[in-house]
């Protein structure tokens, strides 16, 4: 509305509260119905209560009504999250490490798989080494078998030797370790 218009409805109140000393009435400007002095004085005593501070009780107790059934709803609500979140919150927790760990769940097993795989060529290369260390060792045993059955095949022929010249009286042999013991 136009500051014009709004200067056309302004019209003093009396101060008894009574209303208008003359009925009210929009200027000519305006063209409408005499307004009911009755509304009019309802409306000047509200607005002289608030202006008063005055609450009445009935729209007192409505609003404490409204607060406390929405303080009701604000506490069911906090329960209902009391009751759920940490549910939720585990839920969550759980995707996330679910998600960071499954990567490296799979890093795990193919380590595992390759300490396995390891673990099974050790074992094969130690079988190996201990079946060489047994044929060395075979070969070792087999060579000195070789050696004392040469110095015994040795030892007989010297043997056979002494006792030919023996024998034959001719030429007396003397062993080493005779020589040294005079």
């Amino acid at each position: 509305m136009s500051h014009h218009r709004m200067q056309a409805f302004r019209q003093p109140v009396s101060d008894t509260g009574s209303g208008p000393e003359e009925p009210f009435r929009p200027t000519a400007a305006v063209p409408s119905r005499a307004m009911d002095p009755e509304a009019i004085r309802r409306a000047q005593d509200r607005i002289n209560q608030a202006a008063a501070g005055r609450v009445e009780p009935a729209a007192l107790d409505a609003a404490l009504e409204r607060a406390r059934e929405q303080v009701e709803a604000l506490a069911a609500t906090a329960a209902e999250l009391e009751a759920t979140l940490p549910s939720r919150v585990g839920d969550a927790v759980e995707d996330g490490l679910r998600a960071q760990v499954l990567p490296v769940g799979r890093n795990l097993a193919e380590i595992r798989g390759l300490m396995n795989q390891l673990i099974r060529r050790l074992e094969r290369v130690e079988g190996d080494l201990l079946s060489e260390r047994h044929a060395r060792v075979d070969d070792l045993a087999l060579l000195v078998d070789l050696v004392t059955s040469g110095w015994r095949g040795v030892e007989q022929r010297l043997t056979r030797i002494e006792e030919r010249r023996a024998a034959d009286d001719g030429a007396s042999v003397y062993r080493i370790e005779d020589r040294k013991a005079s």
